[in-house]
């Protein structure tokens, strides 16, 4: 099952269209199929892969990326690093995404197929700061670019382009690179990133936001040679609606010729939700987008073959102890965090940890989205653990986080716990008074309501209780507030048991 479609199924849909944290989307069509890759971060696997019909129902297929480069350096999360605006293209009968890693440099993955297999990352240029990568094949010439942001956390600069000469197969670049857009010479503009380049039209063309996630907006750069010079124009913007930042995305083109512009806008906890905006090449041959230049909140749908509704996956019975698509880990994944067996239920292996205390340091915390809308989210979990100190449990992850679940206690007894920490915090503590958990099993909820307000509860064999107070669920700096399953156990010799998860469940509140 899955969370409710964008489509309302009367010929029109309702952005967002993708209702969670799919961070700076790029999209590509290829024949009839239509695909999307969003920013992964820290995240393993990384790259998600969506496919659509209509652009209007998605469903998650795969990942692209199974672990991220260099491996040691995500042995442990870094929530905020990794995976930055990917670009998917298809060029030469292959499949390519373009990312950059802003404390490494410019990485690609290819493929044959977009569920692959893709190759391992090869790194096409080193260096720091370098972020936001995107290809450019010029058909008609033969020439390849490329173009990438700067992340001044990392490169003391900020708000310009460059380009670069690329190999045509991707794997080097060919110059030393030249700024082709430096908007500190824009009056009023500032934090320029995230490009997109395309050929159209006689033109070359980058799709670039500025002004930041929350207040920024969409432009767009036109130039007769890839180097430049280059105009500008401001194409989508807030304008009186209710979509903040409206931008940073890409376009893409329908077999029956119509333009449509996905991007993202910042929503707090929720991350980066994504609409879909209508677009069109006004009189004067530069790009409409959405209502006039502002976000449509509900629009026709594409001209394209009705599609079933449906919606990335987010329930899980887990058959076999094998987890769905949708679940990620919060680093690299290590052999024997979770165990494959005959029956359903997923199996977690207390991984004995000196931080236990704080879920944010945990590489092996099982993770998804966090729905954009109200939901309640739900668990079955069995604590089979007989080592004092080891836990399992229910939680929403970000700069601060709460957990329900289970702890083995010194005397052999099994406790429903629900503890928390602040924002800064560097030790977790009690939300609400451990109780008796008889046979070690527990029911947990999680009821997300409006502004990401999460209220806990818990079944240990006498009904449904409350717990604790009212939990506001925050983001990290770039990456909106997870769910997540763990299992851990305090430092010591030998194997500390395991907790098994059953029906996964998320419903939504939303009317």
């Amino acid at each position: 099952m899955a969370l409710p479609s964008a489509d309302l199924g009367d010929g029109t849909y309702r952005n967002p269209v993708l209702d969670a944290d799919w961070s700076d989307p790029d999209l590509l069509c290829v024949g009839d199929d239509f695909y999307l890759t969003a920013s992964s971060f820290g995240r393993v696997p990384g790259l998600p892969l969506l496919h659509s019909r209509d652009l209007v129902n998605w469903t998650l297929v795969g990942h692209a990326l199974q672990r991220l480069e260099p491996a040691g350096d995500f042995r442990k999360p870094r929530h905020d690093c990794g995976v930055w605006a990917p670009s998917l293209r298809y060029h030469d009968d292959r499949f390519w995404i373009f990312w950059g890693d802003p404390d490494h440099g410019i990485f690609q993955v290819n493929a044959p197929e977009i569920r692959g297999p893709w190759t391992r990352p090869h790194l096409v240029k080193e260096g720091k700061g370098l972020i936001d990568a995107c290809p450019l094949w010029d058909e008609e010439t033969g020439e390849a670019y490329l173009v990438h942001a700067w992340a001044k956390s990392r490169a003391g600069v900020k708000n310009r382009l460059t380009g670069h000469r690329m190999r045509p197969d991707g794997t080097g670049l060919l110059d030393e690179g030249k700024v082709i857009i430096d908007a500190d010479r824009i009056p009023g503009w500032f934090t320029l990133e995230g490009p997109k380049a395309y050929r159209h039209d006689g033109w070359f063309w980058i799709f670039a936001p500025a002004g930041g996630v929350e207040t920024g907006w969409q432009g767009v750069f036109r130039a007769r040679g890839f180097f430049g010079p280059y105009e500008e124009r401001v194409v989508l913007e807030q304008g009186d609606t209710e979509v903040n930042g409206p931008h940073q995305g890409g376009w893409v083109r329908t077999k029956a010729g119509e333009d449509w512009f996905a991007h993202f806008q910042q929503r707090g906890p929720y991350g980066r939700v994504v609409h879909l905006q209508p677009m069109r090449w006004g009189d004067d041959s530069w790009p409409v987008l959405g209502d006039k230049g502002v976000p449509v909140a509900v629009h026709r749908k594409p001209r394209l073959p009705a599609q079933p509704p449906s919606a990335p996956a987010t329930d899980d019975d887990f058959p076999g102890g094998r987890f769905g698509r949708q679940w990620q880990w919060t680093a690299n994944r290590q052999d024997g965090w979770a165990t494959q067996h005959s029956a359903d239920g997923l199996r977690l292996s207390c991984v004995r940890t000196v931080d236990a205390h704080d879920l944010r340091r945990l590489p092996n915390v099982l993770t998804q989205r966090l729905p954009g809308t109200p939901a309640t989210v739900e668990v079955e979990l069995r604590l089979d653990s007989e080592e004092p100190g080891a836990r399992a449990g229910l939680a929403v992850l970000g700069d601060a986080f709460s957990w329900i679940g289970l702890q083995r206690e010194a005397d052999g007894s099994v406790r429903l716990v629900h503890r928390f920490a602040e924002s800064g915090a560097e030790r977790e503590r009690d939300a609400a008074r451990p109780r008796e958990a008889p046979g070690g099993r527990a029911r947990l909820w999680i009821e997300s309501g409006a502004g990401a307000r999460c209220r806990f509860s818990y079944d240990v064999g006498c009904g449904r209780q409350p717990s604790g107070q009212v939990f506001a669920a925050t983001p990290w700096r770039w990456v909106g507030a997870l769910l997540g399953l763990f299992a851990l156990a305090p430092v010591g010799g030998g194997h500390a048991g395991a907790a098994s998860f059953t029906q996964f469940r998320i419903t939504s509140s939303f009317r």
